[in-house]
């Protein structure tokens, strides 16, 4: 099996709904492999929702994979009600500790990248992990329902805090 570390954009909520762009087309991750659109069509739903690659450490599930023109967009749910370990990843998904996705896959098709990487464009989709370094450049959190509009709105008080005290 096969793993890479990409950043993504996600979001999770107190009921343990999260969602992120775990693959971004069009961009190569830090190895140059880049995953085209049209590779994860078929994914075998649910996927399952790790930490860290540990098939010990399942957190929930991913419910829905779609291709998107940005990119590979999953859906799923932290069991946050029934595994301790999913409450303190959400927590840690919400401070911003967590920002990554990382797939675990079986290539099925792909052809070398001129200048290193590969381009895939078949494989099996087995895992998609939470993890705090992710390997594509890329991708980024966007938010998390609860904790990322609290930085969205902090990150505004300060903008506009930092405006006052610049003289014009």
């Amino acid at each position: 099996m096969e793993r890479l570390f990409i950043e993504t954009k996600f979001a999770a909520d107190q009921s343990g709904a999260i969602e992120g762009i775990a693959w971004p087309f069009g961009s190569a991750d830090r190895v140059g492999d880049i995953i085209e659109k049209g590779a994860f069509v078929g994914a075998n739903l649910p996927l399952p929702m790790l930490f860290g690659h540990d098939f010990n450490d399942p957190l929930g599930s991913w419910h829905e994979a779609t291709e998107t023109t940005e990119g590979l967009r999953l859906k799923g749910t932290l069991l946050v009600n029934e595994v301790a370990r999913a409450r303190e990843v959400r927590a840690l998904v919400t401070a911003g500790a967590v920002r990554g996705i990382s797939l675990g896959f079986i290539t099925r098709k792909s052809a070398p990248r001129k200048g290193g990487g590969r381009t895939i464009t078949q494989l099996e989709l087995l895992e998609a992990s939470l993890v705090t370094i992710p390997m594509h450049p890329g991708a980024r959190v966007t938010s998390a329902k609860s904790a990322v509009a609290a930085l969205s709105l902090a990150a505004a008080i300060n903008r506009t805090a930092l405006a006052l005290r610049t003289p014009r």
